[in-house]
């Protein structure tokens, strides 16, 4: 199967490439980027014991604020689909609950991915034609300033036992709500994206590249020029259906009050799809 192409955020001319990709496929893959891949590493590892453990039980999430433990009995039903998908995970917010011991290299991580993320907005708003950067109330990078609802989500696919319910995969094919949403490579192949003509795109899983996709906020927000992009994570078989996988994507969310369209302020388009999704 076809692989998305990989940009080098070194390359004098990683920005267009970046964005030209995002445009025909609603991804971008970086290598070379700033974020410490022995940071990443630690993550994937500590909060693989978490998971592990008894202790995720007492972060169980608050259902105003959405911040704490999901466990994969109120794991997500993808829009469109009536089989939750197989997975549990953890959101992390500025101010939101976080264990202890994994606390500092966390909120580190946050911090690091949010600033990259800045950086990356302003590539899609610099390659975008007038006309659509015309349609950006504010700066993209300035939406995410300060924001409070970008959401780190910790994921973790367990391995598979045999008894998934018919139909259940990890992910299932679904868009995100927000702007773009920062990944750094899970330690296990399975993100797919979908093509206009409906097949499967593998994204590549190369350990140490940063997975960048469209949210449908960037899509209203740009009148449709950026396209949300359909993937879904499918389930392994053989020897990896023995593994875990654990995925970290940084969704950045604008500040409530940022206009996203005459019809749609960030807040209300958010509300709006959480009530679809039932977690409100």
């Amino acid at each position: 199967m076809q692989q998305l192409p990989t940009v080098d955020y070194q390359s004098p001319n990683a920005a267009k490439e970046f964005v030209e990709s995002l445009r025909n496929t609603g991804f971008g893959v970086l290598k070379n980027h700033p974020i410490p891949q022995e940071l990443v590493e630690s993550i994937y590892k500590n909060w693989q014991e978490f998971f592990n453990s008894e202790e995720k039980h007492q972060f169980l999430f608050n259902k105003e604020t959405q911040d704490g433990y999901f466990p994969p009995e109120v794991s997500e039903v993808a829009k469109g689909f009536t089989v939750k998908d197989i997975k549990e995970y953890f959101h992390v917010y500025p101010k939101g609950q976080v264990p202890a011991q994994l606390e500092a290299e966390i909120r580190e991580y946050y911090r690091l991915a949010n600033e990259f993320a800045q950086t990356l907005l302003s590539w899609v708003q610099s390659e975008a034609p007038e006309e659509v950067r015309a349609k950006f109330s504010i700066d993209l990078k300035d939406m995410i300033s300060q924001s409070e609802q970008t959401l780190l989500r910790i994921l973790h696919y367990p391995p598979m036992t045999g008894d998934e319910e018919p139909g259940a995969i990890r992910a299932a094919a679904h868009g995100d709500i927000n702007l773009l949403t920062v990944l750094p490579a899970a330690n296990e192949p399975g993100l797919q994206v979908q093509r206009q003509d409906g097949s499967w795109l593998d994204v590549p899983c190369d350990f140490g590249s940063l997975i960048i996709n469209i949210g449908d906020m960037l899509q209203e927000a740009s009148g449709g020029y950026f396209p949300s992009t359909i993937h879904r994570v499918i389930n392994p078989t053989g020897k990896a259906s023995t593994k875990s996988r654990i995925s970290l994507p940084l969704f950045l969310h604008p500040r409530p009050d940022v206009v996203l369209s005459e019809r749609y302020t960030a807040d209300s388009y958010l509300q709006e799809r959480l009530k679809e999704l039932g977690v409100k």
